[in-house]
Formats: structure tokens, C-alpha cells, sequence
């Protein structure tokens, strides 16, 4: 399982050094990693279906609990089939719509980097997992919705989904860890069995707030919809891939994996039933206010999301049945429309409904494909798409919660979800030809080939729903903690009330798509209303976030370093002064004390006098001398209290910097006062508190028990275990290795920059040299 999911990764690394084969008539090859790994997910179909879980885990950080644990039950293998099969058709797709293109490797790249994102997020059984890959599908889709990165829009549209799902992120992780000091675990196998203690906890909500942030943002929901509508400037695959059948619906499998968990309790009810209720009815009306076909099925996207956030809340078997249903119905039909429009696109050069007709005349199967999807989507007959809103209105019928607002809500959504299908999957084909596309020539079959089985397949299974009951529907429902002994899928369930809604879906939804023509005043009445849209409102919080981290920026970082030492001196001054009041509890035994010697005297004297001397001189270089002094002080009272190494170090050290900074200083001009004479009575004051403060830090940390089972053990072990005895090198170097590396690197680091500002400025000078002798070479012809 695990190799699996790294074959994604693995495939996208040995891209960097194969790339150049799959730019050509090989691209399509690229297409057998998501096929090899459907066939592999498909031979699971029989024993899941029986009831069986599958589970692997490998130790990765077991101090903290976090392992590698991977789980495929109905749930998860619902959503590995969706991400490999539907995968597959996207990588083919791929090679016909890019063909040619300079960068194809690199989109294969990000593909199938994303692809392992995915199925590592839905196989994952342990929430830090879970987070890693979580992050690894925003990153990858960022590369992917920014692709035609010579865009600006596209580069916006990125990282405003980036900006969007990190933030998300974030409150997963903070979930994550907060469960964890619930529970004790990170296993959400092991979470699934303290569910009760975890809805008594008097952090439940606050989890429970915190998984919805992260679902919410991930799958579009209202107000943070507006990232996906403007993730549609990425090429059509990716649209396909990530908003159809992955990226988009990763929060409703998070949402679905943690219902058994959190699920039940009215907070997590009626929030997603609102939430969801509002998405869905929201982006289904600007459907109607929209021309661009990717415009349309992104809004129409948002709200199958919320239909499906909707069904999670209602939290009855019922509804997780329809839930399992419409994500496989979601999949297919949206699949299916996105690819029509990127061959529309390809073929055609635009996406403007309003200038789209007669398209059958020209690319039939692809007109076939639309149809049948506009038909899945609208839940006519036979297709499944009527099974799934035949089961959603019966879930939202026999709920307990808010029936007639639900009913209302479910049915308006429905209406206005066929009329976005229609006019994404048949206004385009049908009508009069228009002269401009007279000369449009129809898509190979690699391109037209992925669509029409994708629309196949939502008819196949509408005929015939027995084919996906038994081997994906029932294991999903028990997965959510349902009892699925009772489902049975059938095409016609009766005469009843629910067929009379679904009648009346049909029969208004088609009368509003021959009435409401798509038009640019249509657009136009919606464009009015942006300033109180959910992305205006967050845009403009952002601009005044951005003002107001000028604002403190230009304030606080204003390119003075005296300053920026006092404000940090000033800092904990505050905070450690604050703590100490009240606190403080040493007491200075002078009996213990050993007696100061005239050497002492000497050199503090001498110290003190550097001090002063350093402090008011007038003089650059004698500033510099006194301080040599001070640290030449400092290293004698290392050698009187028994500290050679110390003092070397210092001495080493201090000489250093005193040639450094005579270096520095010599050609600088002279010494100049930069501070009025109450500036620097403020700067010896704050001087003098915080050395008043360090002190008292001293006198407390000396009147504290000295524990030695520290030293003791280092001394003990530092010849047994590294074979060093000198037990200062051997801490630093084996027993506190990390942080000295850590701390090497920051200074590899800083080395490697101030080469690359020499060598800037080697360059700068090199071309100073150049514009001059050209100067000169220049006044000679003349």
C-alpha cells in the first residue's frame, strides 16, 4: 500500500531525468502508473465487499505516535478507485490536449505528485499522516492551478487557493493535536473506539470547529468557495482531475471519515446541514449568472459539495446511502463535462456559451458524452444520476431536522444543477452551427474517447445499479457506521412523493433552460453585487491586514540597529521584569563566598574603566580598543576561576573582532552623534535595568540546588559512548549533535550568501569598468 501511494512521487521524480520522453508520441505511456495502480486498487473490490478492512502501518516517529498507518475499507477504496481510474482517463486526456507542449513533462510531474497526495491522504489512518499529505495536495495543486505560470491570473488564482487550503491546513493540524490531548492517539482506527469519551470532552467542540475549518476550506464551502471558480484558469485537466473527483472532495472524505467519530451531536449536525445548505443553493443560483462554461461548472461543483456536506449533517443511514451514491454520480457526470469543455476549448478557442451551438454537427461522440452527462447531472432516467437525487430527496424527506426548509433548499438546488448541466452538456451541440465554427475540426480519439466512457459508465450503472451496491456503496456506508444489510439500489422505487418531486425537478428545470438564456446582462446583473461578495470582503480584509503590516513594519523596522536592540532589550526588560516581581527569592550567603583578591580588584577595575571608556569616548577606533580591553578582562577571570578553555576561546574570539572592526571602521568617516543627549540617558537607563535584571537572573539561578545528574551522566558516558574525553566536544558534537548542525547549516548558509553578494558586487564592479571603457573608447572616435 505504501508503494503505492510513493509511486506517485517516485513517477514524478523520474521525470526530471526522463521528462524528454514523454513530450512526444510517448506521453501517453505516462498513463499506465494510474492505470497499473487502478488495476491494483480494483482486486480489493471482493474482499472489501465481504466485510473485510485491510490495514499496514510502518514505524516512522513512535516516541510521538506518529506511523506510517494506512487503512482500505469501503471508504477509502471508493475514493482510490475515483483518483486512479478517473486518473488514468486524465492522463491520457492529457497527451492529446498538451501535445506539444514545452512543459508537458513538468505537468506530468505535478500530476502524478498529486495523485500520490491524494491516496495518501484517503489511506491514511493516523491524523499527523493524514496533515502530511493534506499539505502535499495543496503544494501540488498550487503547481498545478498556477501551470501557465506567464499568467497572471493563473499565478493569483494559486496562491489564492493556496492561501485558501493552507489556512485550512493549519486547523487540521490544530485538530489533530488537540484530539491527541484528548485521546492519547493519533490512530483514528484507535479514536474510533473512544468516540463517546470524545464527544463528552469539554474540548470536543473546539475539535470539532477546527476539522470543519479545514473540510470547509478544502471543499469550497461557503464563504471560502471563491478560490475554486478561480482555480479554473489551470488547464481543463487539472479542472477535471482536482475539482471532479479529488482535491475538492478531500474535505468531504474528512468529513466522512471523522462522522463515526464526531459525528451525532447537534454542533456537528446542524453546522454542516446550514453550511452545506447554504453552499448549495448559493453557487447553484450563479450558475444562471454565468457564461464561461468553466465558470458554470465550478459553480455547479459548489454546489454538489454542498449537497453532500448537507447529507453528512443529516447523519442518517439514509443519507449517508445517498451521500455514497452522488459521489460516484458527482464524479462521473463532472468528469465527464469538464473534459467536453477543455475539447470545446481546444478546438474551438473559447468557452462563451453564448457563442456555442451545433458542435454536434462537427464532434458527435463528444456532443454524445455531453448529453448523457447533462442528462446524469439534470437525475433523468436511466442514468444514476436519478438514482442519487431519487435517494437524496428520500434522506432530506425522512430527516428529523428542518424538513421543509431542507426540502425547499434540496429541490431549488436540483433545478438550477439541471439547468447548469444543460447548458454545459447540450447547449453546445445543439441549434444552428455558427459561421465562425464552420471550419472547426473534430478531436482525435484520445480525446473523445475518456469522456464518452465516463458518460457510459453513469448510464451502465443507472441501468444496471447492482454492479457498484455490492462492491462500493454498502462497504461506504458500513464504513460510516452504518448498517447496510437493508440497500438495495433500484432505478424505480415507485410512485410516491419522491418521484412527484423529481417529476417536478425535471419538468421546471428544463421550462428555466429554454426561458433563461445565457447572456452578458445576466453577467453583468451579478457583477453589481461583488462588493458584497464572500471575496471582495476577504480581499479587502487582506489589503487592510497587508496596510497594517506596512504600517508595523516601517515602524518597528526602520534601519536603525540601536533601535532594533532597544526595543528587544525593552521587550524582555518588560516580560522578564514582570515575572520577577514578587518572584524573587535568593539570598546572598556572604559567608560563603571566597575572598576577593587584589587581581580581582585590579581587573574589574580595569573592566569597568573599558566600560565607560567604550561608552563615551568620541573615537570609532578607541570605542573598538576598550571593548578589547573588556573582553580581555572577562578572559582573565576565566583563568583566575580555574577556566583555561573559556579564557582561550574569549581571547581568540575578542582579538578577532578587534581587527575585524578596526578593518571595518578605519575608512569610515568620522565619529558622529546620531542620539540628543535625553536619547541617550533613555538607552543608559534601559542599559542599566536590563543589567539589573541579568543579575538578579544570576543570583537566582546560583541560589537554585544544583541537581548534577546531568554532568554525571555526560561524564560517565561520554568515553563509553562516543570515545571522546573531552566531555564539552563530545556534547556539542555527539550528544547535542542536532543542534550544532543545525547551527553549522545556519552558518553554511550565511557564508553562502555573503559569497553571493562578493560576487554581485564583483559583478557590479566588472560592469562599472565595462561602461567606462566604453565611455572612453566612445570619446576617443569622437
Amino acid at each position: 500500500m505504501l508503494t503505492a501511494i510513493l509511486t506517485g512521487f517516485i513517477f514524478s521524480i523520474l521525470l526530471v531525468f526522463v521528462g524528454k520522453f514523454f513530450k512526444g508520441k510517448l506521453s501517453i505511456l505516462a498513463s499506465v502508473v494510474p492505470l497499473g495502480l487502478f488495476l491494483y486498487f480494483f482486486q480489493f473490490i471482493a474482499p472489501i465487499a465481504d466485510g473485510e478492512v485491510i490495514t499496514r502501518s510502518f514505524q516512522w516517529i513512535p516516541s510521538f505516535g506518529v506511523d506510517l498507518d494506512f487503512k482500505l475499507d469501503g471508504l477509502s477504496l471508493l475514493f482510490s478507485l475515483m483518483i486512479t481510474g478517473i486518473g488514468f482517463l486524465v492522463f491520457a486526456y492529457t497527451s492529446s490536449y498538451l501535445k506539444g507542449h514545452e512543459y508537458l513533462d513538468r505537468f506530468y510531474g505535478y500530476l502524478a505528485a498529486f495523485m500520490g497526495a491524494m491516496l495518501g491522504l484517503v489511506l491514511s489512518d493516523n491524523m499527523i499522516t493524514l496533515f502530511v499529505f493534506w499539505e502535499l495536495t495543496s503544494i501540488s495543486s498550487f503547481f498545478l492551478i498556477g501551470f501557465n505560470n506567464t499568467n497572471p491570473a493563473s499565478r493569483k488564482s494559486a496562491m489564492t487557493a493556496l492561501g485558501i487550503t493552507g489556512i485550512g491546513g493549519l486547523l487540521l493540524l490544530a485538530s489533530a493535536l488537540l484530539l491527541n490531548n484528548i485521546t492519547g492517539t493519533y490512530s483514528i482506527s484507535e479514536m474510533l473506539s473512544m468516540s463517546e469519551a470524545i464527544r463528552g470532552n469539554e474540548f470536543y467542540a473546539v475539535a470539532v470547529l477546527l476539522l470543519f475549518g479545514a473540510a470547509f476550506t478544502k471543499s469550497a464551502q461557503f464563504p471560502f468557495h471563491f478560490w475554486l471558480p478561480g482555480a479554473m484558469k489551470a488547464p481543463t485537466p487539472v479542472s477535471t482531475y482536482l475539482h471532479s473527483a479529488t482535491m475538492v472532495k478531500a474535505g468531504i472524505y474528512l468529513l466522512m471519515r471523522f462522522t463515526p467519530i464526531l459525528g451525532g451531536e447537534n454542533i456537528w449536525n446542524y453546522t454542516l446541514i446550514i453550511v452545506g445548505g447554504i453552499t448549495m443553493l448559493y453557487s447553484a443560483i450563479h450558475t444562471l449568472f454565468r457564461t464561461d462554461l468553466k465558470g458554470i461548472l465550478a459553480y455547479s461543483t459548489i454546489s454538489a459539495l454542498g449537497i453532500l456536506v448537507f447529507l453528512i449533517g443529516l447523519g442518517t443511514e439514509e443519507a449517508f446511502l445517498a451521500a455514497a451514491v452522488f459521489i460516484i454520480v458527482h464524479a462521473l457526470y463532472k468528469a465527464t463535462l469538464f473534459l467536453v469543455t477543455g475539447i470545446i476549448d481546444h478546438q474551438t478557442h473559447t468557452r462563451d456559451v453564448t457563442r456555442l451551438a451545433g458542435l454536434n454537427k462537427i464532434m458527435l461522440p463528444v456532443g454524445i458524452a455531453g448529453i448523457l452527462a447533462a442528462i446524469s447531472s439534470a437525475g433523468i432516467p436511466p442514468t444514476i444520476g436519478f438514482i442519487g437525487k431519487e435517494l437524496t430527496y428520500e434522506a432530506t424527506y425522512h430527516s428529523e431536522t428542518i424538513i421543509i426548509i431542507s426540502m425547499i433548499a434540496i429541490v431549488l438546488t436540483k433545478i438550477l444543477l439541471l439547468y447548469a448541466g444543460f447548458v454545459a452538456g447540450i447547449k453546445p451541440f445543439t441549434g444552428k452551427l455558427p459561421e465562425e465554427h464552420k471550419n472547426v475540426k473534430a478531436p482525435g480519439p484520445i480525446m473523445w474517447i475518456p469522456p464518452v466512457l465516463l458518460a457510459t459508465l453513469g448510464l451502465i450503472f443507472g441501468i444496471a445499479p447492482f454492479l457498484i451496491e455490492g462492491a462500493l456503496i454498502k462497504p461506504v456506508v458500513t464504513a460510516l457506521g452504518g448498517d447496510a444489510s437493508e440497500i438495495h439500489l433500484a432505478l424505480w422505487h415507485g410512485f410516491n412523493l419522491i418521484f412527484i418531486l423529481s417529476l417536478i425537478t425535471i419538468g421546471v428545470g428544463t421550462t428555466l433552460y429554454f426561458i433563461i438564456k445565457p447572456s452578458e446582462k445576466l453577467v453583468a446583473v451579478a457583477a453589481r453585487y461583488n462588493k458584497i461578495s464572500p471575496e471582495n470582503i476577504l480581499n479587502l480584509i487582506n489589503k487592510g491586514f497587508v496596510q497594517f503590516s506596512n504600517f508595523w513594519t516601517n515602524f518597528f523596522q526602520n534601519g536603525y540597529l540601536r533601535n532594533y536592540i532597544s526595543i528587544i532589550i525593552l521587550f524582555l526588560v518588560v516580560i522578564v521584569g514582570y515575572i520577577m516581581i514578587g518572584n524573587t527569592r535568593f539570598v546572598i550567603d556572604y559567608n560563603s563566598l571566597s575572598k576577593i583578591t587584589v587581581y580581582e580588584i585590579t581587573t574589574t577595575l580595569i573592566l569597568i574603566a573599558g566600560i565607560f571608556y567604550t561608552v563615551f569616548t568620541e573615537s570609532r577606533l578607541a570605542a573598538v580598543a576598550a571593548m578589547g580591553v573588556v573582553g580581555l578582562s572577562i578572559c582573565l577571570i576565566f583563568v583566575f576561576y580555574s577556566a583555561p578553555d573559556l579564557a582561550m576561546t574569549q581571547f581568540s574570539i575578542d582579538t578577532l573582532t578587534v581587527i575585524l572592526f578596526v578593518l571595518v571602521l578605519y575608512k569610515l568617516p568620522k565619529y558622529l552623534k546620531l542620539s540628543d543627549y535625553k536619547t541617550r540617558v533613555r538607552d543608559g537607563v534601559l542599559s542599566s535595568v536590563f543589567g539589573l535584571i541579568i543579575t538578579v537572573l544570576a543570583l537566582e539561578v546560583l541560589s537554585e540546588p544544583v541537581s548534577k545528574q546531568v554532568g554525571e551522566f555526560y561524564a560517565a558516558n561520554s568515553y563509553v559512548e562516543a570515545h571522546g574525553k573531552n566531555v564539552v566536544n563530545v556534547i556539542l558534537v555527539d550528544f547535542r549533535g542536532a543542534d550544532t548542525l543545525i547551527e553549522v547549516s545556519v552558518l553554511s548558509i550565511a557564508a553562502v550568501g555573503v559569497f553571493g553578494l562578493m560576487k554581485l558586487r564583483l559583478k557590479m564592479r566588472d560592469r562599472k569598468r565595462y561602461a567606462d571603457t566604453t565611455l572612453k573608447q566612445e570619446n576617443k572616435e569622437q
